[in-house]
This record gives C-alpha cells, structure tokens and sequence, in this order.
C-alpha cells in the first residue's frame, strides 16, 4: 500500500498538453451567455447579480485547465464555496457551475502525482462543506460523490491510455532502429569484412617486413574489433533474437513487390532514373518503406485494384511515392497514424529525410518519402 502510495505522489506529468485551441476560447464564451441567460430566467436564485457575476468570472479558469490544473481548481472550488458562505445564503446554485467538473478531469488527466493529492484534497473539502453547510441527504450525497468519482476516473483512465499509447510508439520507434541498425551493420560489415581481407592479403604477400606489415596488421586488428563490436550492438538491440543472416534488400529488389499477390491488387514499379551507386542504408531504407506501404494498402485501402511504386532521384535526393486508387473514408488511417506509418516516418527521420501520407488527390492514399542520396542525416 506505501509502494503504491509512493508511486502516486511521484507521478510525473504526462506529455505536454496540448495548446490552447479555438474551441477554448469558445467553450468560454458559450458558459458566459449561458450563465447570464439561466440569471436572468430562473425566479429561485437568490442573490442573482452575485452569483452571475462569480460564475462568469470563474470560467477563464478553463483555459488554464491543462496547464495549470491544481491552481485553476483551487480558485473555482475555493471561491465558488466561499463568496456564499461570506454572503449568507448557500441554499442554491447555479446550475451552470456544472462545467466545474471539467477542473477534476483536467487535473487527473494532466496532473502531476502531487497535485493529484493536493487537488483531491480540496474538492473532498468542498465536498464536506457542502455536506455541512447545503443539507444534502444522504441520496444526494451518493450521488454527487458518485459524480465526482467518475470525472476522476475518466480523467485517469483516459492519461493511462494515453501513456500506454505513447509507450507503445516509442516501442515501434525503437524496433525500427534496430531494424535500420541490422541494415547499416550489413553495409559497414561488408566494408570493414573487405578491409580485413585486404590486409590479410597484404599480410600474405608482402616480399618482406617493414611498416607497410605493420600498418596491414593494424587494419586487420582494426577491423576485426569494430567488426566484433558491431555484431555485440546488434545482438543487444535484438534481444537475443536469432540474427538474420539473409542480405538487406535495396532499390534492385522492389521488382519483388510488383505484381499481383493472391486476391490482392495489382503493384506496379516504375524506377525512373538509374540508382547505380545509390548508398546501401539509402536503398534499403527505400525499399523498407515501398514495403511497408504497399502492405499498409492491401490491409487498409478498401476496392483497391491497383498499386503503383515509383521511384525518382537526382543528384542530392532520391524520392518514393507509392499511391492507389482505393477509397478514403474512415477506415483510412487518416487521423491517428498507426504503428506502420510512425515507423516509416523514423526510418526516414533517421536518414535525414521526410516523410508524408496522406489521401491523394483524387482517390486514394499516397505515401511520399524523400532520403537523401549520401545517406548522411
């Protein structure tokens, strides 16, 4: 129980929130002309002028909810009990004071641990006044308990998902790191494994000692250790998996995808300039994100018949784009990119390079990626 304890008052605060948007500014105006509207209709509110007032000068607090939730909560809780206690009269309140539920969800959803306890406290405090002071029976107090203990709920379960959703993220971003290191190892491998063989060459031809044996053995020690070194990095991020031994695939391997798999659409690749001499981690990024959306579209694109794959380059960069001609709805991942998409942008991102989906101009989605062509990021 201390251990959990513990792990509450510690919480940090999630992920920035996000900025504040015009349907706060919004939200504000409309709780405003509600509140002066229900004060100038409902006969049974006593002191009108005083409650209007209050209620309307406590919704600004809204648009802080996010960043300031502890504080904001504090002023609309504390003065909304107090101003009618101090004037006399706490037998009826506004009905609007309602969105005052949005300052407990706002601080369980983005809250630290601490203020999580200490604007727990207060609302409890309010809660007791209330009990106090209002002569709420026993009904009315369940459920209004009831009520605030499912804000709370809403707001935690909602920064649980959250978090869970952007662990899950980071773990995507993190297995496409290793997916690009297996690659770049299998580039610098053959590189290096070249070097080692030439000094051993070297070793076993030269007509006599002298620093050019001593220079071939360095590079040979050289390579051996980074080569040793390299394969421990890729073993770590692997996880003790199996390594895959089979070559990383390049720009030469997209005639793979083309054609037609099963009941699936048609792919066509076009390669419209000549990639000789293309960096392999730049040709196997290439062909890892072709990969990759042409299976994001034979998942997701629904009356899809065709796929098409193109790949062009100059002399500084060298461009994917693969669209189809299916139907965009919502059943497209259009709002909340899905893991396969938050990968391909890492890959890309890595490399130095964008990356963008989106729906096509007609029909369709299209996937545009641009690498550089040094590879360099």
């Amino acid at each position: 129980m201390h251990g959990l304890l513990r792990s509450v008052w510690d919480e940090p605060r999630p992920a920035p929130p996000p900025p504040r948007a015009w349907w706060d500014w919004a939200l504000v105006g409309v709780l405003a002309v509600i509140a002066v509207t229900e004060g100038v209709l409902r006969p049974d509110l006593p002191l009108r002028v005083l409650s209007v007032m209050v209620v309307v000068g406590l919704v600004p607090t809204l648009l802080w909810r996010r960043t300031r939730p502890l504080l904001m909560l504090v002023i609309a809780f504390g003065v909304s009990e107090l101003v009618p206690l101090v004037a006399g009269d706490a037998s009826a309140e506004m009905y609007t004071t309602a969105y005052l539920l949005l300052l407990p969800y706002a601080l369980f959803r983005w809250g630290s641990g601490r203020e999580v306890v200490a604007g727990s406290a207060v609302v409890l405090a309010k809660f007791c006044l209330q009990l106090a002071f209002d002569g709420f029976g026993s009904t009315d107090a369940v459920g209004g308990f009831a009520v605030l203990f499912s804000v709370g709920a809403l707001g935690a379960a909602l920064r649980y998902r959250a978090g869970a959703r952007a662990r899950e993220f980071e773990q995507v971003r993190m297995l496409e790191r290793e997916r690009l290191a297996r690659d770049l190892h299998d580039t610098v491998a053959h590189h290096v494994s070249a070097m080692a063989i030439r000094a051993q060459a070297g070793l076993a031809t030269a007509s006599r000692p002298g620093g050019a044996v001593d220079a071939l053995r360095v590079i040979e020690a050289e390579a051996s250790r980074t080569l040793t070194e390299m394969r421990t990095m890729v073993r770590a991020l692997r996880g003790g998996a199996p390594a895959d031994l089979a070559p990383s695939p390049g720009v030469g391997d997209l005639e793979r995808l083309a054609g037609r798999e099963g009941p699936g659409p048609a792919v066509d690749v076009h390669l419209e300039c000549q990639l000789d001499g293309l960096p392999p981690s730049v040709g196997t990024a290439v062909y890892r994100l072709a990969q990759e959306s042409v299976t994001n579209a034979r998942k997701h694109a629904r009356n899809v018949t065709r796929v098409e794959v193109r790949v062009t380059a100059d002399d500084t960069s060298v461009r994917l784009r693969v669209s189809d001609d299916g139907d965009t709805g919502p059943l497209r991942p259009g709002a909340a990119p899905g893991y396969g998409i938050i990968g391909m942008v890492e890959r890309a991102h890595l490399l130095g390079g964008t990356f963008e989906a989106a729906p096509g101009p007609g029909r369709g989605w299209t996937v545009t990626a641009v690498l550089p062509r040094s590879g360099a990021a």
